[in-house]
């Protein structure tokens, strides 16, 4: 067992916020007051960019009312970055460290907060730097490897439950093909929680596209057709990060169409969300083959929505996610030199949760597969859907949801002559 080091320690949030990723950031605050080791806590401004102009808060001194509250708001209450430190910007921070003394590093954050987790704990080891640093799991994609699902995923499934179950029954009042996109690079996770509106036989979404199944457009199209013939009207969901056969992103294709190759981020990832080329693009496809017979054709993007909506929460999410900051600085004590808290699902008859400590390159590999997909066992054979047995997965993540309402089809008798 490695022995607690006495000095500082540091949190900082990184990459899209959640709707609970304040509750991890309460959680390690809350867990810190009970080791005195650690001296003081000190919460970077933005990520690892906070960390480099020393740009910080004192967070073990914020008064009990003020971290319920925090942690019941969406967003990052620090603020976020996507920064990729490299050689120098490392250099900058343990400039930093050394200075504040600090020897815990709390990093909450998805796959590229992972990577930049594994990072600093390289370049610490090489520069014998007795570091501990943490990754503490959040993103809404769901798809960080050795995680049976990741804090801030229940809550952005709910919010997409919450949606179609709406958008259904705008879309049965007044029937016309409504497409909507979602969040999920290279997971379909969001995507498919979106068969949870499912009430009825023919409630949306009736068709759903994730970037595990390839989408060919005159194919999405006829599986369009097929849907109002049998019903009448369509709802679809589809992920921002729909591929073609050859594995290419039709958001791509579609800005080499136009032009231009698209915005990156530091770690070199095109732009989809916040904009709405995909589903314009898509509407254009059906409305062009289809819209002689259909009638009226809608799409939205629903975007950043979807990451920090307050007060539509999951609590079990909520609640998990608190867990998870208290066990990081619960393993922070033993731990040789850090790890990722992982979250579990335990075998029980009920939904329960815990969590272990894995090695941080466990889910920052250096070699692919860097995320975690959508298990082919829920994907049907056609591409177009999502098999029902997800529900399995994601209900008890998600927590319980509005009932839809609806008159039995009494017919009334012709008056008498």
């Amino acid at each position: 067992m490695a022995k607690a080091i006495t000095g500082n320690a540091i949190v900082g949030q990184a990459g899209g916020p959640t709707a609970v990723i304040n509750q991890t950031l309460v959680g390690v605050i809350e867990e810190l007051q009970e080791y005195s080791h650690i001296r003081h806590l000190l919460g970077a401004r933005h990520g690892v960019r906070g960390i480099v102009n020393e740009d910080f808060i004192d967070l073990k001194r914020q008064p009990r009312s003020m971290l319920d509250l925090v942690a019941a708001t969406p967003g990052s209450a620090l603020g976020a970055t996507r920064d990729r430190p490299d050689q120098e910007y490392c250099h900058r921070i343990f400039e930093s460290f050394r200075k504040h003394d600090i020897r815990y590093f709390f990093y909450i954050g998805g796959n590229d907060s992972a990577e930049a987790a594994q990072i600093i704990h390289s370049v610490a080891k090489n520069e014998k730097y007795d570091l501990r640093v943490i990754h503490l799991p959040k993103t809404i994609d769901n798809d960080l490897l050795a995680n049976d699902h990741c804090p801030g995923y229940g809550s952005a499934a709910r919010f997409v439950a919450m949606a179609f179950i709406g958008d259904n029954q705008d879309n049965r009042a007044l029937p016309g093909v409504k497409l909507n996109i979602l969040m999920g690079r290279d997971a379909g996770f969001i995507t498919a929680a979106s068969i949870l509106a499912r009430q009825r036989e023919d409630d949306g979404p009736h068709l759903v596209y994730v970037p595990e199944s390839p989408v060919l457009i005159d194919r999405f199209v006829d599986d369009i057709a097929g849907v109002c013939n049998k019903y009448g009207r369509c709802v679809v969901a589809i992920s921002e990060g729909i591929r073609d056969d050859g594995g290419v992103l039709w958001m791509q294709k579609i800005r080499k169409g136009q032009g231009g190759a698209g915005e990156t981020d530091n770690f070199g990832h095109i732009q989809l969300s916040g904009t709405g080329s995909l589903a314009d693009f898509l509407a254009d496809a059906v409305k062009e083959k289809l819209g002689e017979t259909i009638g009226r054709v809608r799409a939205d993007t629903y975007g950043y929505l979807q990451r920090a909506f307050p007060n539509i929460y999951s609590d079990v999410d909520a609640w998990e996610a608190r867990l998870v900051g208290q066990m990081g600085v619960s393993y922070s004590v033993d731990a040789e030199r850090g790890g990722s808290v992982a979250l579990l699902r335990l075998p029980s008859t009920t939904y329960t949760a815990g969590t272990e400590l894995v090695p941080l390159e466990a889910v920052a590999p250096p070699n692919p597969p860097k995320f975690k997909t959508l298990d082919k066992k829920y994907l049907t054979a056609k591409g177009n859907n999502i098999d029902d047995s997800f529900r399995e997965y994601v209900r008890p993540l998600v927590g319980e949801l509005p009932k839809v309402g609806w008159f039995e089809q009494i017919a009334v008798p012709p008056p008498e002559a």
